[in-house]
């Protein structure tokens, strides 16, 4: 471990985040759940954490955060390793291009499968699938594995914010349930449902959610211990959805301008992965009309062409 060695861009990072943060003004904050509206529209945060162990953070990296969507990322590898690819019986592999609480190919497609794990379908089938006779011991196992993978036992969900989104989720128990009337989901919804929930409610902030991705950039291997956490042939599949999906309907345009595995939720947070070299966090609760946080895009476009980022 060299913390106390600078990284290529310490000294630029505060500067382009700040250039970053104007265009949270020109974004909003997510209201459709009411506990998020009261996030902070203009703060923006990052951090960098790289296989040698250097952390490197600027901005408003301690706000804490819910992962929302980013969680469906870990959901979809504990499937994985609970099941195996026996999951895509019930969860497609290919991006829709519309809107992530979109239904609109459930009704059109045969057989009425979600088309990916990281729209909001999708996601609720792969928390069904997550091994458990309850909900409390899916979430367990769920929150054990963030918990894990992000180095801090205290982690936990905020119970605010999941009271909220269940008591305002009028669309994904529509998904949910017109998901079970095509037989694709199974077992009882609202416990679905509340695995959900939960799994989007857990709490952390950007070097949390940079260490979980550290591990995926460097193949399922925690670089601090050598230990293989996630089978390498997961961290692939994971991968290659955040490209195609991770960034709702503007993965495609991400991909050209960042050109990393990203995914983003609607707390304003995106986690990126350089392979082989870094995770990342960003955070800034201002949205774009696709759902993605402004800023937070703004700022890894710039790092990205500054450094040379890009995976293509």
């Amino acid at each position: 471990m060299r913390e106390h060695v600078k990284s290529p861009w310490q000294e630029a990072l505060p500067e382009l985040l700040e250039q970053s943060r104007a265009l949270s003004a020109q974004g909003k904050v997510a209201d459709y759940i009411p506990q998020l509206a009261l996030a902070p529209q203009h703060a923006l945060g990052i951090s960098i954490i790289d296989k040698d162990g250097r952390v490197t953070s600027a901005g408003d990296a301690g706000l804490s955060f819910t992962m929302q969507s980013i969680s469906k990322v870990f959901t979809l590898i504990l499937a994985l390793m609970d099941h195996g690819e026996r999951i895509f019986d019930k969860v497609g592999m290919e991006p829709t291009g519309d809107n992530f609480k979109s239904m609109l190919k459930l009704e059109l497609v045969e057989p009425g499968k979600p088309f990916n794990p990281m729209i909001n379908a999708g996601a609720i089938v792969i928390s069904s699938l997550i091994r458990g006779d309850t909900p409390e011991l899916k979430f367990e196992r769920i929150l054990q594995f963030i918990r894990r993978l992000a180095g801090d036992p205290s982690i936990t969900y905020n119970h605010d914010v999941f009271l909220s989104e269940s008591e305002t989720a009028n669309r994904n128990r529509s998904l949910a349930y017109f998901l079970k009337d095509n037989r694709i989901l199974e077992g009882d919804v609202e416990q679905h449902l509340e695995v959900y929930f939960k799994h989007c409610a857990i709490e952390v902030n950007c070097e949390h959610v940079a260490r979980m991705a550290l591990i995926m950039a460097c193949d399922g291997v925690d670089p601090a211990t050598g230990e293989q956490l996630i089978p390498r042939l997961y961290v692939q599949i994971a991968k290659t959805f955040m490209v195609t999906c991770g960034m709702y309907n503007a993965s495609g345009e991400f991909a050209i301008k960042v050109g990393l595995p990203a995914k983003s939720g609607v707390s304003g947070s995106i986690m990126a992965i350089r392979p082989g070299v870094a995770g990342i966090c960003v955070v800034g609760p201002a949205l774009n009309e696709k759902g993605n946080s402004l800023a937070g895009v703004h700022l890894l476009e710039r790092l990205s062409q500054t450094y040379d980022w890009s995976m293509f």
